[in-house]
């Protein structure tokens, strides 16, 4: 269990297990006397908005900024929040737009974060050789601890 305070980022991508990684990022918050109350960031990180080409007369709007983004928010982030909720956890809620890697280790460096939770995908040797994965690079990169939930 932590002992101190700690600042928890959490990778969200609505998927059953960034589900669980998010549940797991509540309990390891949770698990602190409230004097070193723990903080949990949730991030999802979209893919930059598709280039408008010549032929586009109007460049598409960014999800985020579509009428369905309300009720894709609240799918994606309905774990999170409930389960935060639930155990009188302190929860901010990020959204950025790029390469997963980049913007999770970014942030994590800048918000100076103690340890990143992040469910695997459970991708079998080949996919992962030719892909790569989040998780993986995430675990090779990061300053900071990282914690990957499995299945």
């Amino acid at each position: 269990m932590l002992s101190l305070r700690k600042k928890i980022l959490v990778a969200i991508d609505g998927s059953p297990m960034s589900d669980k990684a998010a549940e797991e990022a509540v309990r390891l918050a949770a698990g602190n006397a409230a004097q070193f109350r723990s903080k949990v960031y949730a991030m999802l990180v979209l893919p930059n908005a598709p280039r408008t080409t010549f032929t586009d007369f109007v460049p598409p709007k960014p999800v985020t900024e579509t009428p369905e983004w309300g009720e894709i928010r609240e799918k994606i982030f309905y774990v999170i929040e409930k389960s935060a909720q639930e155990a009188d956890v302190p929860l901010e809620i990020k959204v950025a737009h790029g390469d997963p890697v980049d913007e999770l280790l970014g942030f994590a460096e800048r918000e100076e974060i103690d340890v990143i939770v992040i469910g695997s995908t459970g991708k079998g040797f080949l996919k992962r050789k030719l892909l790569g994965s989040v998780s993986d690079k995430l675990v090779r990169n990061a300053k900071c601890s990282v914690y990957v939930v499995r299945g």
